[in-house]
């Protein structure tokens, strides 16, 4: 029998899970094992996860590469101008991901991601496992059974000198990659933009750094997960440093044209992740209001065209713009965007919502200002600090922050879920359904 309860599931005697009430595991049973899965100590907690993938398994819940379809967008013109969100969840991510899936049933579209970066992962306490066990439980809570794109962000390379990467952190990179793949994580950021080396003369020699790690994470995962137990897994890559100097349609192509040549005609790139002009979580005033930025609409179409007619990949993805003006947002499938990565907004409606505790937020707050100095930029005033490094406290009250009473939730994921459905709407994918079109 299971260890947590008799019914609505029991385990038979060859471990096989079985479910003798469907509508019983999702009212009530997966909460308490999510939570067990999240909080639990030793056997506890490694019991809930094993039972949440079987019942996952059971029920119809499905992590998926967008690969093919992404590769689809690259030959074909007639699909209708949309962008593909993936989204970022720094924590409460059973409640987060909740809430995505029920706008995309209401809205007939599974044209989205869901995504962690290396970064995140550290910060928030969320490790690969932990994070799609808690993606499996929101489909089981809600019945999701389209296809779920669970996607490293930013598998991002540490930097020990420009050009040349910190100690390990190669195999440190494969490390993680193979620790999400294990868990489902079938689309892959490579992100070693990191590596760029500006202080060379030429394009080419600044970004052979990036060209060679790139190649050299693309042919791990290629040689490494070529069996049918694992579809073709979506990678993207990047050329420009998000926060930094512009991207080129010129540094893409040199980038692209080295990285084909190094992985020598292996299933390629299927992205390219490039600096329009905006930073991640965006700036703030004195005041702690919102600066604006200017995105190069102009480049993402030209790099997007680009990629399309001569490297057979979906476009180009634009990062850091979950905090741009609303009326930007219908501008990203107009100018043939792939993808747009939304983090900070979603946790800006969570933070800064009006039923959010007081007492909490003001915990929250005192902390990064009692820890992160260190990390405070130079002129930053203690509401540009909170605003930039509160992100930091995701983890350090991630279960505060879970047991945030039931009612203020729901009525902080009532209005998530409204900007979701704004965004959705926005970047086109309503009714836009990836397997119609594989």
């Amino acid at each position: 029998m299971s260890p947590l309860a008799q019914e609505p599931i029991s385990i038979a005697e060859d471990n096989n899970l079985i479910i003798n009430n469907t509508d019983e595991v999702r009212e009530s049973l997966i909460d308490q094992l999510i939570y067990s899965a999240v909080f639990g100590s030793g056997k506890k907690k490694g019991d809930a996860r094993w039972i949440i993938k079987k019942i996952g398994q059971k029920l119809g819940v499905n992590f998926a590469s967008i690969n093919v379809f992404y590769k689809k967008r690259a030959k074909e013109s007639s699909i209708k101008p949309f962008t593909v969100p993936a989204f970022n969840i720094r924590g409460l991510t059973y409640d987060t991901a909740r809430t995505l899936f029920k706008t995309a049933k209401k809205l007939n579209t599974d044209a989205f991601v869901i995504e962690i970066a290396r970064s995140e992962m550290n910060y928030s306490k969320q490790n690969p496992e932990e994070f799609a066990t808690c993606v499996i439980a929101a489909a089981i809570k809600e019945n999701y059974t389209w296809p779920i794109y669970l996607q490293g962000d930013h598998f991002q390379a540490k930097a020990k000198s420009p050009g040349i990467a910190d100690v390990g952190e190669m195999e440190a990179l494969k490390k993680l990659i193979s620790e999400a793949v294990a868990e489902g994580f079938y689309n892959i950021d490579i992100d070693t933009s990191t590596l760029v080396d500006l202080g060379q003369k030429t394009i080419q020699k600044q970004q052979l750094p990036n060209i060679l790690a790139t190649a050299e994470l693309t042919d791990f995962i290629r040689t490494t997960y070529t069996s049918p137990n694992y579809p073709t897994i979506s990678i993207g890559g990047e050329i420009g440093h998000i926060g930094g100097k512009n991207s080129t349609a010129e540094e893409f192509e040199i980038f692209m044209q080295g990285v084909e040549s190094e992985t020598q005609g292996a299933a390629g790139l299927s992205k390219i992740s490039i600096q329009t002009g905006t930073s991640h979580g965006g700036m703030v005033d004195d005041n702690g209001n919102i600066l604006d930025v200017e995105v190069d609409f102009a480049l993402l179409k030209n790099i997007s065209l680009i990629a399309k007619n001569k490297f057979n990949m979906a476009g180009a993805v634009q990062h850091g713009a979950s905090t741009l003006p609303d009326n930007l947002f219908r501008m990203f499938p107009k100018n043939l965007t792939a993808e747009i990565h939304l983090a900070t907004g979603t946790q800006n409606i969570i933070f800064d919502h009006p039923l959010f505790p007081e007492t909490l937020k003001k915990g929250m707050d005192s902390w990064v200002l009692q820890n992160l100095q260190k990390e405070r930029m130079p002129g930053w005033n203690n509401e540009q600090t909170i605003y930039k490094l509160r992100k930091k406290t995701w983890g350090q009250f991630k279960k505060d922050l879970w047991e945030i009473d039931a009612n203020t939730k729901k009525a902080i994921f009532a209005d998530l879920q409204k900007r979701f459905i704004f965004l959705f709407a926005e970047l086109g994918i309503s009714d836009v359904k990836t397997q119609s079109q594989n």
